[in-house]
């Protein structure tokens, strides 16, 4: 893309006053049962103006702020502005942080006086990190997470911590007694989950990247539901994330979501200035398209066996279409996965909701009470008590299913194009916690059944917006589609996207 292209929620306040509202957020009649209610159209919700940040990304912001034509704490008044304009519908702030911005010239790093917010479990010191729980009150936070200090290392201008459901558990940010986050491409929807505040106010122009991170998803889903770049790092290419260290499984990275490729490219090339990870091959900065021809296995179909609706075949079409005339070979390819893999990941998922519940006391606060977490939480809890016996052999079957599956598929090919979900982004209260746990979980099954293999693997993956398509999604919505490639190979993905920028343009928000 070109340069113009391109108070803490517990008592459900943010960057204004706000009510709470019904519980699961939903503003459809209907909606929580799955039924065929259509909302009202309603125009995007965006901050996009003539000021200090325009329509520019994060590397032309940082350009302007090197040359002298603005300063960083123009800017950060400009983002802070935009996003209590914004955050009044989107409700995506957690903890305002308006008045710590530095003053001009006190950052350094490639991204200098870029406004940016982190999200809300990861640790700023001195902020609260509450997790989107409502089973603790959060304390401040006694220094900065080992990511954080990566992060903040870029020179980006820290504006506050953005809204998560609960634990980062679920595919859409909402909550039982709280206002959702909402998709600001239209407001019924669900902006994605667990990193949708952070998805929200970059989509609506508020800042041009924030923080994110990926136990199973939760980078490219937002960033599908909301039309942005969001990368899954290689597992080890950042610091490693606090949560996920401790795991026996590993499966949460860290990374950011952008409008722009370059910003994510600039992002990663600056935070391996902080630490860069010995074993891994270096990425440096990316810069446009590759020149390799690349062989790319089309995985059309869910390994889990969840149907892929018409709208997100023919966007994943259109994408596969595109690569095969920049000269790419493109042929279809089932991913070899073991039929038990979705099973034994959804029972990991519940050992990380038990390990939550039952250590809360001692990892947030000696107050956490377990009755208060929320439906989702609560039933992931029962499911890994009644498989609680089977834990060394589900954890040794889901490292090997992902491992053979992968190094499988990316030993035939150089990449993988595939959806990023099943279907197109749901109405909120679809993915609400308030759903009966066993029809929910079945919803997410159906939904997100492309991104968690990565997770196990630790390979990188890249959601990406594609073209608007027949037949198209409801109301305009963003679709995203995904390259995966081997460990260590980001610069493969990031090239691929390059090109799919400049030949794809991308739908702007301001102008839908």
């Amino acid at each position: 893309m070109t340069d113009d292209t391109t108070a803490h929620r517990r008592d459900g306040k943010a960057a204004g006053e706000r009510g709470r509202g019904a519980r699961g957020g939903d503003p459809d009649a209907g909606a929580r049962a799955g039924t065929a209610a259509t909302p009202a159209a309603r125009p995007p919700v965006h901050a996009f103006r003539d000021d200090a940040l325009g329509a520019h990304d994060a590397v032309a912001l940082a350009a302007l702020v090197r040359d002298g034509e603005v300063g960083a704490a123009e800017l950060a008044r400009a983002a802070v502005e935009r996003i209590r304009l914004v955050d009044a519908e989107l409700h995506a702030v957690a903890v305002p942080a308006f008045d710590t911005y530095e003053t001009d010239g006190a950052a350094t790093g490639p991204l200098a006086g870029v406004p940016t917010l982190l999200k809300d479990n990861t640790d700023y010191g001195g902020l609260p990190t509450g997790h989107g729980s409502a089973a603790f009150t959060p304390h401040p936070a006694p220094r900065h997470a080992p990511f954080t200090r990566q992060f903040l290392s870029t020179g980006m201008t820290f504006l506050g911590k953005t809204r998560l459901p609960e634990f980062g558990f679920n595919a859409s940010t909402e909550y039982e007694d709280d206002e959702p986050v909402r998709n600001p491409w239209h407001t019924s929807y669900s902006p994605g989950g667990s990193s949708g505040g952070s998805a929200a106010l970059v989509a609506s122009g508020a800042v041009p990247i924030a923080h994110a991170n990926d136990g199973g998803g939760s980078i490219r889903i937002p960033a599908a539901c909301c039309g942005l770049v969001g990368l899954k790092p290689t597992r080890g290419r950042v610091v490693a994330n606090e949560t996920g260290r401790r795991l026996p499984i590993d499966m949460v990275g860290d990374g950011v979501l952008s409008r722009s490729v370059r910003d994510t490219a600039a992002f990663l090339a600056a935070a391996e200035r902080h630490w860069r990870n010995p074993r891994m091959p270096p990425l440096g900065l990316v810069e446009g398209p590759g020149t390799r021809r690349l062989r790319i296995g089309l995985v059309a179909e869910s390994p889990t066996g969840a149907p892929t609706d018409a709208a997100t075949r023919a966007a994943v079409a259109a994408v596969a279409t595109a690569l095969t005339g920049q000269g790419h070979t493109v042929e279809t390819y089932a991913l070899p996965l073991d039929g038990r893999f979705e099973q034994d990941f959804i029972a990991y998922w519940g050992m990380l909701a038990f390990l939550a519940g039952a250590g809360g006391r001692f990892v947030y606060d000696r107050h956490f009470d377990a009755r208060r977490m929320d439906g989702l939480s609560k039933g992931l809890r029962s499911t890994y008590v009644r498989r609680m016996h089977t834990t060394p052999a589900f954890l040794r079957r889901l490292r090997r299913a992902a491992d053979e599956a992968y190094d499988a598929a990316l030993t035939r090919y150089d990449v993988l194009l595939s959806p990023v979900l099943a279907h197109t982004t749901p109405r909120l209260g679809h993915l609400s916690p308030n759903v009966p746990y066993e029809e929910l979980l079945n919803r997410l099954r159906a939904y997100v059944a492309f991104t968690p293999i990565n997770n196990i693997n630790g390979g990188p993956a890249i959601s990406l917006p594609a073209p608007t398509t027949e037949p198209a999604p409801a109301d305009g919505l963003p679709v995203g589609v995904m390259l995966s490639a081997a460990h260590g190979d980001e610069r493969t993905l990031l090239e691929l996207a390059f090109a799919l920028e400049a030949d794809l343009p991308w739908r702007r928000i301001q102008d839908a």
